[in-house]
């Protein structure tokens, strides 16, 4: 069990369920909903992660990069839609943010926030699998 991103876990289902009391201040309200349940499920995917920790199969080199990249993919795709929301930038999602568009600032913010979230994802994600990969003892 890693007890440090459970809490970020926790942290993020907080912080998500303060955005949803914020949904009618936001220019794109349909995006700020999308930021609330991107944290709260993201949230509940690191309290998981962390529940299982002990059962990954990694170097210590490759545990800190799962680590960060799912805290910082967690918290930055909750982020990115949520200064979405505030800003009116909605290039980055147009299914939510129905073609919204801000000015260029607030638009690049988004985009990296966003890009960077499905580069760390995939990164967390692909060393979660290969540390699952099962060289345990009993083979489970």
């Amino acid at each position: 069990m890693n007890r440090s991103i459970i809490r970020h876990g926790f942290i993020l289902i907080l912080i998500a369920l303060v955005t949803g009391l914020l949904l009618p201040a936001m220019q794109i309200p349909r995006l700020g909903l999308s930021a609330h349940t991107i944290g709260i499920l993201s949230g509940v995917l690191l309290v998981g992660i962390g529940a299982i920790w002990s059962i990954f199969s990694l170097s210590a080199c490759q545990f800190s990069v799962m680590y960060w990249g799912w805290v910082y993919s967690s918290y930055a795709n909750w982020l990115g839609c949520l200064v979405g929301a505030f800003t009116g930038a909605g290039q980055m999602t147009p299914l939510a943010s129905s073609g919204a568009q801000a000015g260029t600032a607030a638009e690049s913010a988004v985009a990296v926030l966003l890009i960077s979230v499905a580069i760390t994802s995939l990164v967390a994600v692909a060393l979660s699998i290969w540390g699952l990969r099962g060289h345990s003892a009993n083979g489970a």
